[in-house]
């Protein structure tokens, strides 16, 4: 079965259960073809998470879920060593992180040291306890929802963590048109908590991801486009307004996902169109304002949008 073919079915599956966000749902792949982790960034009520769990529904992959909350501790994230009282001994019983696709719902509502917790877990697919390491499944990615509008009762991620994601997602609030599409799937009995009632079917497995990679692997990159991404990260690095530019991780995340977005495109080759398509996605979460540039209301979307206007692209 052709790869290409069966990930662009999960588009279609998703429909059933979300109504648009193409674009997020690309991002998701993207994400999977490059074993990369995800961001979802959105206010209240724009199924962030159903999006994920219908995402989850298509694969044929083992997914669990998450809540982030306040009282969470490390060891409900990654798993933790049991004294079983019959034979003596601690025993490692597994977290949830042990899974194929975690989504980490809220992640921002836990305390800093159960975020940190996932910085191993995301960056060497291990978690080490007691001093032995125990690998997660492949592939594994792990897809975060955050609300970025509340603050009360939050913990903001870290820059270290923020760069462990490969893509940061916006996930907008819906058209007119597609609101009403939301309203008309209710109305006729759709159930947000029964993803089989919806018809959402496995389209796409391990093995179509694995080949994906290869696929995504064989992607060709001329030198004149290696270095326009390049250049683009070192832009943001010397932009008055940022304080924090993007790392060479970004430009390496850069490279990975324009490789997979011309792939998903149906070509051998990447354009500098393809970085432009990925790059907001890539650095949005890479970069951080300066407090007098934030205090006159530039966002981070704003430089981007600067730099991709003032860097030369390769002809």
């Amino acid at each position: 079965m052709d790869p290409r073919a069966a990930l662009h079915r999960l588009r279609t599956e998703v429909a059933k259960a979300v109504v648009g966000q193409e674009s997020v749902v690309t991002g998701l792949v993207i994400a999977l073809l490059c074993r990369g982790h995800v961001l979802l960034e959105g206010v209240p009520g724009v199924a962030k998470t159903l999006l994920v769990r219908a995402f989850a529904a298509a694969l044929d992959l083992e997914a669990k879920r998450l809540q982030f909350t306040p009282d969470l501790m490390p060891g409900d994230v990654t798993g933790s060593l049991v004294f079983d009282p019959r034979t003596a001994a601690f025993t490692f019983r597994e977290g949830p992180v042990f899974t194929n696709l975690l989504l980490a719902d809220e992640i921002n509502r836990t305390p800093p040291k159960t975020q940190a917790a996932l910085l191993e877990v995301m960056e060497e697919r291990q978690v080490s306890v007691e001093g032995t390491a125990r690998p997660l499944p492949t592939p594994f990615i792990v897809a975060a929802t955050q609300n970025p509008i509340e603050y009360e009762g939050t913990y903001p991620l870290p820059e270290a963590q923020l760069d462990r994601f490969l893509v940061k997602l916006s996930v907008p609030l819906p058209t007119r048109d597609e609101e009403l599409g939301v309203l008309r799937a209710h109305h006729a009995g759709f159930d947000p908590r029964d993803l089989k009632a919806a018809g959402i079917v496995q389209v796409a497995s391990a093995a179509d991801l694995a080949a994906g990679r290869v696929a995504v692997a064989r992607v060709g990159v001329a030198d004149p486009v290696l270095a326009y991404m390049v250049d683009l990260c070192r832009a943001t690095r010397v932009s008055p307004s940022l304080e924090l530019g993007a790392s060479p991780r970004g430009a390496t995340a850069l490279l990975l996902t324009a490789k997979a977005w011309a792939w998903l495109s149906g070509r051998e080759y990447v354009t500098p169109d393809d970085v432009k398509a990925v790059a907001r996605a890539v650095l949005r979460h890479r970069v951080r304002l300066r407090p007098e540039a934030e205090l006159e209301g530039t966002t981070a979307e704003h430089v981007l949008d600067s730099v991709l206007a003032t860097v030369p692209t390769p002809r």
